[in-house]
């Protein structure tokens, strides 16, 4: 089970995005082990930054990036970035750090997130690119998964997602040249 007091030292002086928040309760509900979204686990402890501080140490940077998840198996992650100081973080482009490198906007909100769990597929990270596969002749349904549908369209009425490459794509399309623009201030390849 996941403390949400504990998972709150994530977000330091920011106030937990309710979505999170619900998150973590949906998958308490279902029990610490099960998973609902291949591979994805929210509730571990990234207080210490250890994800992020590979790329740059400087205060600005692990001020503006928020580590929240486990994104897949080999130990990539997904974390919120504080735009421009903006404190509405369930309004933050979500990022998907690769265990392997490569930093990219993954969604515009934690509700478009939410969407491209329900697609029941780990991220394939790399340096250049981010997507989502899914071979239906290999698939097998995550345990949880149709329970998370439901309650992820219960909740708050998202669909499943039938291509979470669009969802990145269009998030891309508006963050991606601003994120890059901004990491370079932090961080050079």
């Amino acid at each position: 089970m996941v403390d949400l007091s504990e998972f709150e030292a994530n977000f330091k002086n920011f106030e937990i995005p309710e979505e999170l928040k619900e998150l973590v309760n949906f998958q308490n509900s279902i029990g610490d082990d099960e998973n609902f979204a291949d591979q994805f686990y929210i509730g571990k402890d990234y207080s210490d930054k250890s994800g992020i501080i590979g790329y740059s140490d400087n205060k600005e940077f692990t001020d503006s990036i928020i580590e929240f998840a486990m994104a897949d198996g080999s130990g990539s992650h997904y974390a919120l970035w504080v735009r421009n100081g903006n404190e509405n973080l369930s309004e933050a482009p979500v990022l998907a750090f690769g265990s392997e490198g490569g930093i990219h906007i993954v969604a515009k909100n934690v509700r478009e997130l939410l969407q491209i769990l329900t697609f029941d597929v780990e991220p394939a990270i790399g340096w250049d690119d981010i997507y989502f596969y899914k071979d239906e002749d290999d698939y097998e349904p995550t345990e949880k998964t149709e329970a998370y549908k439901k309650w992820v369209f219960e909740r708050y009425g998202i669909e499943t997602a039938e291509d979470p490459d669009e969802i990145v794509k269009n998030a891309q399309e508006i963050y991606e040249d601003e994120f890059q623009n901004w990491l370079k201030k932090y961080y050079n390849e």
